[in-house]
């Protein structure tokens, strides 16, 4: 809960205040502070629950038997309680400034409903994949996977944005565009099944990469 409020937070905060665009400036600082969000959780919490803040991650990690769908239902739980926290931080300082939103996921100029969701399985999936690569208890990335993970989120921000401002976290998404309303609402259905698919396809692609047998 507390790892993904910090990411809504910091994240969705700088798309606000650096007013994400089309402009190369805003576009990579947006994606540099999700980045970097990741890193510091993963480094903060990473030790007590993994650092999932992601319910695409947490689906990943359910379908390849590092967790429980017991844990799994309450990890999503949590992570969607945290974004909506985020979500009030930074409406409640949204609304004492001249900045407006909360950062919500939707669909950008010229992009269609089915590209949107395209785009949002294929850099979930690379997300997840590499997710579950890095921290592999045999092959993974050891005290480097945080790292790696924050960096590979940089990089997903910086091809998707143009797309669908990226979610690639449902929970990211859910509880900001309850905020802003219109049709970040009305496009919801993207950021939570895209991700979702997308992650399924990295946990299948994953297992059979890693697969010994």
């Amino acid at each position: 809960m507390f790892g993904t409020m910090v990411l809504v937070l910091m994240g969705c905060g700088t798309a606000v205040s650096l007013s994400c665009g089309t402009d190369t400036a805003s576009v990579v600082g947006t994606a540099f502070a999700f980045g970097l969000a990741v890193v510091a959780m993963a480094y903060a919490i990473g030790g007590i629950s993994g650092c999932h803040i992601n319910p695409a991650i947490t689906l990943g990690c359910l379908l390849t038997k590092r967790i429980s769908a017991k844990d799994a239902g309450m990890y999503m739980l949590f992570q969607v309680i945290g974004a909506f926290i985020g979500s009030v931080l930074l409406f409640l300082l949204t609304k004492n400034t001249e900045l407006t939103g909360t950062g919500a996921n939707d669909l950008q100029p010229g992009v269609s409903p089915i590209g949107g969701f395209l785009a949002e399985i294929i850099f979930t999936c690379i997300f997840v994949f590499t997710v579950l690569g890095t921290t592999d208890s045999k092959k993974g990335a050891g005290n480097f996977a945080g790292l790696a993970i924050g960096l590979c989120l940089v990089l997903v921000h910086l091809a998707c944005i143009r797309y669908t401002g990226t979610s690639v976290n449902p929970a990211r998404s859910i509880a900001p565009a309850i905020f802003q309303g219109g049709s970040a609402v009305a496009n919801i259905w993207i950021f939570i099944f895209g991700p979702f698919i997308g992650a399924a396809i990295a946990a299948f692609a994953w297992k059979a990469i890693a697969d010994d047998k």
